[in-house]
């Protein structure tokens, strides 16, 4: 009884601990959107239409992540391909001094990341 106990509390506090970094995930990307925004001067036109990428390009990237029949290999090329027409959605809008600044804010943010994430 008491290991049962036991396990149903280090699962919880696994959950918790998920539940926490999909929280600050989350926290993070908003963040990384308003920085965006902000960074390129995005008329208002331009950051109603920005979110609405975002929105729909996130889903996608949720889906695909869900989609368990896909390789971890075949769901990072197919991530790449999401991250490039989002780009080109995105651009459609952009001016070029946005889409140069866009461009510098990714690679940025790119070596910036940690190794392996």
């Amino acid at each position: 009884m008491l290991s049962l106990m036991m396990s149903g509390f280090v699962t919880g506090i696994a959950f918790s601990q998920v539940a926490q970094e999909q929280k600050e995930m989350k926290q993070d990307h908003k963040e990384w959107e308003q920085k965006v925004k902000t960074e390129l001067n995005l008329t208002p036109e331009q950051a109603t239409k920005y979110d609405a990428v975002c929105k729909e390009y996130e889903g996608k990237f949720e889906d695909l992540k869900k989609d368990a029949s896909v390789s971890k290999e075949a769901q990072k090329e197919k991530k790449m391909e999401l991250k490039k027409e989002k780009q080109a959605k995105l651009f459609e809008f952009f001016t070029p001094e946005q889409q140069t600044k866009y461009t510098e804010l990714m690679e940025k943010k790119k070596a910036e990341k940690p190794k392996g994430y």
